[in-house]
């Protein structure tokens, strides 16, 4: 089965012809929170859907109650910023970006922060009800860091950008 070489990820091709990658995050107890081995994992599900002939298209998603709640602040909570800044950390995590193949961001629940970042580098999102976007980051201390920033004035205009970048206020779907 093709998810069981994951631990924070179900994985599998689906639709009437397979050919549609569905790639669900799966750390339920931490609202899919995305920790350095999720990531991994989502990167190497995404190399192979991108070299799958069969695969036309790719579907990105969380539970119904979050899509990603953001970066693993427990993970990271310790590090110093030259940890950080020497240790490339938030390497690799624009590999959604230049996929060459669409991707669907399917989102219900919460997108915050790093999971908020994670759906706008996808090629559409589908919102849900209940899907909440926010750039929280500014009630810990620091603002968004995988080129948030950047996506969220593109998506939402620049001052709708500003307020939630700078309050840490939400937006529905």
């Amino acid at each position: 089965r093709a998810g069981a070489a994951f631990q924070y990820l179900l994985v599998q091709k689906t639709g009437a012809q397979k050919n549609v990658g569905l790639i669900q995050l799966n750390r339920p107890k931490a609202l899919n929170a995305l920790c350095e081995g999720l990531m991994a994992e989502l990167r190497r599900a995404l190399e192979a859907m991108e070299s799958d002939p069969q695969v036309g298209a790719i579907v990105l998603t969380g539970s119904q109650k979050a899509f990603a709640a953001g970066a693993d602040i427990k993970e990271m909570q310790n590090k110093t910023f030259q940890e950080c800044y020497h240790g490339g950390f938030l390497s690799g995590w624009d590999k959604v970006s230049v996929v060459r193949k669409p991707i669907i961001a399917a989102v219900n629940g919460y997108a915050l922060g790093g999971g908020c970042e994670l759906a706008m580098m996808c090629d559409i999102i589908y919102a849900g009800e209940k899907a909440e976007f926010g750039q929280p980051e500014i009630l810990l201390g620091t603002i968004p860091g995988a080129g948030g920033t950047q996506r969220l004035t593109r998506a939402v205009g620049k001052s709708l950008a500003m307020e939630m970048v700078l309050t840490g206020d939400r937006i529905s779907a």
